[in-house]
């Protein structure tokens, strides 16, 4: 049902996405309204299992919109892992719905702790609450009073805090990355914080470093589909191309069924990770993740 869904809606827009950057919002509401996105019912392991499911069937016929799906389903992750209830409780319904939307923002923290560059937000405590400055260079699946999450540096202090931003709030100013290479359509754009007040009820998390070791798995094992229907496309690309020209691409030195075995090996790799474990675990999904993204070359 989703595969004829999206062959109905997102189809028609894939030249519009890739050649003038259209920004398919209406395909990740859409996801949201089908259920894709629901944790009710459902274990949390067995809900990111149908996430990363969806993300692959939809990385088939756009890989742009799986990258957004990707950067929704991190925001996501956040929400479900925060400890501040009260977020939780009010945002976590809209985002599985579909009604709210947002990004990751979390390339400059990632990069951060693998030792490649400084953090580029700071805090400064005000009373309970924080005044952030500083620019994030790229946070995708943005736009007006859509949400994403952000890591700064607190001031004075040996910590990092990790916060719930609204792009629409008074001192937060986007800049918008067009033409991105491989990713038109994201909805990219550079951030800049103004000294805005991030209010307590916004926290996601007053430990950072912590908080982002949690959900580092969850943030990994999304980006994997993205790779698994790229290369499910390309293989019913080659097949359906089989018969032409006299059949001269049966010398081409990968045929669809060596990859089709290649992808069923990653797939199964990916499904013993939900199948043998109580939680995901980032060492393991490594291999997994490199392995989805070079393909079989």
């Amino acid at each position: 049902m989703l595969e004829q869904w999206l062959k109905k809606t997102l189809k028609p827009l894939v030249q519009d996405i890739d050649m003038e950057g259209m920004y398919p919002d209406q395909i990740l509401r859409g996801l949201g309204e089908h259920g894709c996105f629901s944790s009710q019912e459902r274990s949390y392991l067995e809900t990111v299992q149908q996430e990363v499911e969806t993300v692959k069937v939809v990385s088939k016929f756009c890989m742009t919109t799986g990258f957004i799906a990707w950067c929704h389903l991190a925001l996501l992750t956040y929400v479900r892992h925060t400890s501040n209830e009260a977020l939780k409780q009010k945002f976590l319904h809209g985002l599985e719905r579909g009604d709210i939307l947002g990004g990751t923002g979390l390339s400059n923290p990632m990069k951060h702790f693998a030792g490649l560059e400084p953090l580029h937000l700071s805090a400064k405590p005000v009373g309970e609450n924080y005044e952030v400055s500083g620019t994030l260079p790229s946070v995708s699946n943005l736009g007006p009073n859509h949400w994403f999450g952000a890591v700064a540096r607190v001031e004075g202090e040996d910590r990092n805090i990790m916060i719930f931003v609204n792009c629409s709030s008074e001192n937060i100013r986007l800049k918008e990355k067009k033409e991105y290479l491989g990713i038109n359509g994201s909805a990219t754009y550079a951030v800049r914080f103004l000294d805005q007040v991030i209010p307590a009820e916004h926290i996601l998390a007053e430990d950072a470093d912590a908080f982002v070791a949690t959900i580092r798995p969850y943030f990994l094992v999304y980006q994997i589909p993205l790779g698994f229907g790229v290369m499910e496309a390309a293989i019913a690309a080659v097949k359906s191309a089989n018969s032409k020209q006299n059949g001269c691409n049966e010398y081409l030195s990968e045929q669809p069924d060596t990859i089709s075995v290649l992808l069923k090996e990653q797939e199964a790799a990916l499904s013993n990770q939900f199948a043998n474990e109580d939680e995901l675990y980032w060492e393991a999904l490594l291999p997994i993740r490199k392995a989805s993204a070079e393909g079989p070359f």
